[in-house]
């Protein structure tokens, strides 16, 4: 089963788009390689409203949020993860409208830095982003705008959550599941063994669409998901095997399987395949003669 993505996407910056029955999404005007054409705000409601992810720290965002909120009260603001291009504009829209912030937890890194390791994605961190409430995975919180479900999904980030708004069949599946591109599981954010496994518990739902954080909607999921599961699964066997080929870093190894790929993305390629040579190492596939780290070399076990 291969993995089709969906690369049309119309972002409509500046304007609230109807998604679903009183759902809109505001894209930010943040657009990038790693971004898309920007980050999805969903505003989930009509009487009152639930803000997920409200985006980047950008005025002109939080002006367009708010004339979507259009004076209605904000019972929450979720966040699916805590990078920066999410929850920048946080603080600032809970100040406009006195809503509490909610998600899985602070930002943290999904293992332990090794001594002398760098993580270079740190810059995308927003450690200010602290919950007045915190959930747990499966927990359910209620308002007037639905019931939302929390879906623990870590691997892009270790406290990364997907909300299920019970009753529709819709997933706010974050950066975890997109429909434009595969989601970026970079050490020591992220770890791709964490990332798996959400991936498994995604297919144990019966949802019907994902909304995610960049890009169009996820149609027919589990499909999706199973081929984006085949496609990790692959793209491990393709480093396993330039390994064994002779490749023994990481630049030999992205210059062979991403060769179609944008040049500007083989930094965050990069860091996939650390993921993977982590996930590699922990199994006992392949061997480093120190810690598994971006200028590590690497051998078969």
């Amino acid at each position: 089963m291969s993995l089709t993505l969906d690369t049309h996407f119309v972002p409509a910056h500046g304007e609230a788009v109807p998604v679903a029955p009183n759902i809109l999404r505001i894209t930010a005007p943040n657009a990038g390689p790693m971004t898309f054409h920007g980050t999805n705000s969903y505003v989930v409601g009509s009487t009152s409203v639930v803000v997920i992810d409200p985006g980047p720290d950008d005025p002109a965002h939080l002006q367009t949020l708010l004339a979507a909120i259009a004076g209605r009260p904000v019972d929450a603001i979720l966040a699916t993860h805590t990078h920066l291009d999410h929850t920048g504009l946080a603080h600032a829209l809970a100040a406009k409208t006195g809503a509490p912030l909610i998600g899985e937890g602070i930002h943290r890194t999904s293992r332990s830095l090794r001594e002398g390791e760098r993580n270079l994605l740190d810059a995308a961190a927003d450690r200010s982003f602290v919950p007045d409430r915190r959930l747990t995975d499966r927990e359910v919180a209620e308002w007037p705008a639905g019931r939302f479900r929390a879906v623990a999904t870590p691997g892009h980030t270790a406290n990364h959550m997907a909300f299920a708004l019970e009753g529709t069949g819709l997933l706010f599946s974050g950066d975890h599941v997109m429909a434009w591109a595969t989601s970026v599981v970079a050490p020591p954010d992220g770890r791709m063994a964490d990332f798996m496994t959400s991936l498994d518990r995604l297919l144990e739902r019966d949802d019907t669409t994902y909304l995610p954080g960049h890009g169009g909607p996820v149609e027919r999921p589990q499909a999706f998901v199973r081929a984006l599961r085949t496609h990790r699964r692959m793209r491990e066997g393709a480093i396993l095997a330039r390994i064994r080929a002779g490749d023994r870093t990481i630049p030999a190894i992205v210059a062979q399987i991403y060769r179609s790929t944008d040049p500007r993305l083989h930094g965050a390629a990069g860091l996939s395949v650390l993921a993977h040579l982590e996930d590699l190492a922990e199994r006992g596939l392949i061997a480093t003669e120190g810690p598994v780290a971006i200028d590590a070399v690497f051998t078969p076990a």
